[in-house]
């Protein structure tokens, strides 16, 4: 019955795969939507206003910060409504909201085009090309829709260790251990590396964004420096869902001269440095750096 199950479960993931698979259209690589893009948009909205109704949430509503932040999230968007996700940003109602915390060093963008940026990531950005970098990365994991892309690989890693598992106890394994073992397995070698892949693909496709939106994009090799000075105790790649500090910055390093090549900023354009962040809670800012989610 497990076996007779096992064949009958593969040919629907076989199913599933065939018709739940889309191109990306910047890396060519295949990607795994069972989520239909309104359900994303839908619990991106819902997200975001979550955390806007958090009474522990302060909006910031200083000029300093919000201004600079608003023009270059526009640019970002102007850039992203021009590229090859164009029809996927055109649809977004794209909203931006800086929040003021100091010691948080996250900025985001989901599904349907909610941003939010908190003040902690101001060093780490340091101006406007560094938070470039930053929002072309964010804004790039929303048009990738990269959130549903990790929801289909969970249910497709769930149902592949049910499969196991029954598949094991005919075999007289105990399924308690097929389960972990399974799970195991399931993470390390699927869910993981395709979280880290997410990443690569935000770094690469978000590098070009800014370069398009008109901001200098080696400014993100610094950046990721100034996260590396920031951060410690990362954990080993393979236990990560984000690739090291060093393999993002080699990669950038890559990909610069393509980066380079879309680079051609307006004519009088100003790019601010960012404000500064009380020193007090500089120095002990927290690692809750998003680093691509």
């Amino acid at each position: 019955m497990a076996g007779l199950w096992a064949r009958g479960g593969g040919l629907l993931l076989a199913g599933v795969l065939l018709t739940g698979c889309i191109t990306n259209p910047y890396t060519n690589r295949w990607q795994l939507l069972l989520v239909p893009a309104s359900q994303e948009r839908a619990m991106g909205a819902q997200a975001y206003a979550q955390v806007l109704n958090d009474p522990r949430i302060q909006v910031s509503h200083d000029p300093r910060e919000v201004e600079p932040v608003r023009r270059v999230a526009a640019r970002v968007i102007e850039a992203a409504k021009a590229s090859k996700y164009a029809e996927a940003a055109k649809a977004f109602d794209w909203e931006v909201v800086v929040i003021k915390d100091d010691r948080t060093q996250n900025a985001f963008a989901l599904p349907g085009g909610k941003i939010a940026v908190y003040t902690g990531i101001f060093p780490v950005a340091k101006n406007e090309a560094g938070l470039a970098a930053i929002l072309g990365h964010e804004v790039t994991h929303a048009l990738a829709r990269h959130g549903g892309e990790r929801m289909s690989h969970g249910v497709l890693a769930q149902t592949a260790v049910i499969g196991a598992t029954l598949g094991a106890a005919s075999q007289g394994v105990n399924p308690q251990i097929a389960q972990l073992a399974g799970g195991a397995l399931a993470n390390f070698g699927f869910v993981l590396p395709y979280s880290r892949k997410h990443e690569s693909e935000a770094d690469y496709i978000g590098l070009l964004l800014a370069a398009d939106a008109g901001y200098d994009p080696q400014e993100a090799v610094r950046v990721w420096e100034r996260m590396q000075q920031l951060t410690e105790g990362q954990p080993p790649e393979f236990l990560s869902t984000h690739p090291s500090h060093g393999r993002r910055i080699k990669q950038l390093n890559e990909w610069m001269p393509e980066a380079l090549a879309r680079y051609h900023p307006d004519p009088g354009m100003v790019v601010a440095e960012l404000p500064p962040i009380s020193r007090v809670r500089e120095s002990r800012l927290g690692v809750s750096a998003d680093r691509g989610e």
